[in-house]
């Protein structure tokens, strides 16, 4: 049974999909974080690079997009295609683009020159300059039919994809759609005319777009949101699923057991049923993910045991790269199989998974290692960087300086100073960090201090990450006095 929650009500919109019962995607939009992709921008060309056949281009937001030749109108439109990108932009050149990709850590959003125009039964190219039909429409007959039609409606520069529903409408209903998405175009380029400097000149509301094409796909099942205004959307959408209206007290996803599965999502490490467990280890460049028996030990032999492990893993791994919308290169890092028959199986069972999942996935196959390596589009961020922000101790990396190393450095750093013209210096750290620097019950003190020709003195602070300061040098009975701790 399939069930679609949506929680509108808030500023922070979300909805998840469940499957027997079982999540299978969140999706959250926040305003900080709302997806850009489909967004139309009029910008302006900021630097050309040759070498890499692409330009970054001021579109008004944080950060500057990055278009690639292939996508520039002049390029799709131009016969000589061994020419450099110096050949069809130039640097302040103004133009239109659209978002094909969202912004993801350093990188800011990609674009392209090719807008696409959505409509009912078409999606209209201004410069795309070539005729496709939806790969849903399966009878080839159909599909030379929209071809010839589209080909003999467009304009030469024009490109047309024709939409599912198309077959059911008539030469006359998808002329009269191509003149009024070609009118929009007009409307837009218009409204970029009026702009001074970079800007938005047309907002795609993603969010309840993927609410709508999810409820279209549904065959049957139920479909609960909180606001009524999206229920009498939902429902003149699809009249095959029930849809109903939730206005208790509790948030909609509490109420519905969704809320602890955005928590585990979050989670580096996830179990599985049989005590087996997987560490999911996000970066910017890839994603690495190692699969563990933990306590599964099985009751058949050890390959009997790794097999079933390793299948109880992909179907979870595939769940998760869904629900944590986890996109780029994807490295599974099974354990060992000696058979190549279970290596088999395991490629089928990803496969087989995979081919529920709404984006485009591609299985490269096991290396030498056997590590399984795919990639999955990235259209916007992962769940974690719209949730999570870096931590400011750690700094991302899940791991900080021990307080033996910040001693073992505070003693370097005093031991320079031990030629000079004071009395006692004023040391600012932690609790853990003194201990760690003169030892139990400071033994190491007296040997320190003779050392150093001076007395040492601390102002003990709590923090969660450990350090020092070099506060003050100076007169000993001056010092003494500022020594403090925060901590008794």
């Amino acid at each position: 049974m399939e069930t679609l929650i949506v929680n509108y009500t808030a500023r922070e919109k979300r909805f998840a999909y469940l499957r027997d019962n079982r999540v299978e995607q969140i999706v959250f939009d926040r305003p900080e974080h709302r997806s850009l992709v489909g967004n139309i921008y009029f910008g302006t060309v900021t630097k050309v690079l040759p070498g890499m056949n692409a330009v970054f281009i001021d579109i008004g937001e944080e950060k500057n997009a990055y278009l690639h030749r292939d996508v520039l109108p002049s390029y799709v439109l131009s016969s000589e295609k061994q020419k450099n990108i110096t050949s069809f932009v130039h640097q302040g050149e103004k133009m239109l683009v659209q978002v094909d990709k969202d912004a993801t850590g350093t990188k800011g959003p990609k674009v392209t020159g090719i807008i696409e125009i959505q409509g009912n039964n078409l999606i209209y190219m201004p410069n795309g300059r070539y005729v496709a039909v939806s790969k849903k429409i399966a009878d080839e007959a159909q599909k030379a039919m929209l071809r010839r039609l589209g080909n003999r409606l467009k304009m030469e520069e024009e490109g047309i994809i024709f939409r599912t529903s198309s077959i059911s409408n008539t030469e006359e209903e998808i002329q009269e759609e191509l003149q009024s998405l070609r009118q929009h175009y007009q409307e837009l380029k218009q409204k970029a005319g009026f702009l001074k400097k970079p800007g938005l000149i047309f907002q795609k509301d993603t969010f309840l777009e993927m609410i709508l094409d999810g409820v279209l796909k549904m065959k049957s099942g139920e479909v609960i949101v909180d606001d009524l205004a999206v229920k009498k959307m939902l429902e003149q959408a699809n009249s095959k699923v029930m849809i109903s209206y939730y206005n208790g007290k509790v948030n909609i996803f509490s109420a519905n057991q969704v809320e602890h599965e955005i928590e585990k999502a979050l989670k580096r490490i996830v179990w599985l049923d049989q005590g087996a467990y997987l560490i999911f280890d996000e970066t910017e460049a890839l994603t690495i993910i190692d699969v563990n028996t933990g306590k599964f030990s099985g009751k058949a032999d050890y390959q009997d045991t790794v097999l079933k492990t390793n299948q109880l893993a992909a179907k979870e791994i595939v769940k998760q790269l869904r629900l944590r919308d986890i996109g780029g290169i994807v490295l599974i890092d099974f354990i060992d199989m000696a058979r190549v028959q279970d290596k088999q199986t395991i490629l089928d069972t990803v496969e087989t998974e995979l081919a529920r999942d709404g984006k485009r996935t591609k299985i490269i196959g096991f290396t030498p290692l056997g590590i399984l390596q795919l990639t999955r589009k990235r259209t916007k961020v992962t769940l974690s960087e719209a949730l999570q922000v870096k931590c400011p101790v750690c700094e991302g990396t899940g791991r900080i300086l021990s307080p033996e190393t910040m001693a073992f450095r505070l003693e370097r750093e005093l031991l320079e100073h031990r030629h000079g013209e004071f009395e006692a210096i004023l040391v600012e750290t932690t609790k853990e960090v003194k201990e760690a620097l003169l030892g139990e019950n400071d033994a190491y003190r007296e040997v320190l201090e003779d050392l150093l020709h001076v007395k040492i003195y601390f102002s003990i602070h709590a923090s969660a990450k450990p350090y020092y300061v070099l506060k003050q040098f100076g007169d000993d009975q001056d010092i003494s006095l500022k020594a403090i701790d925060t901590l008794a």
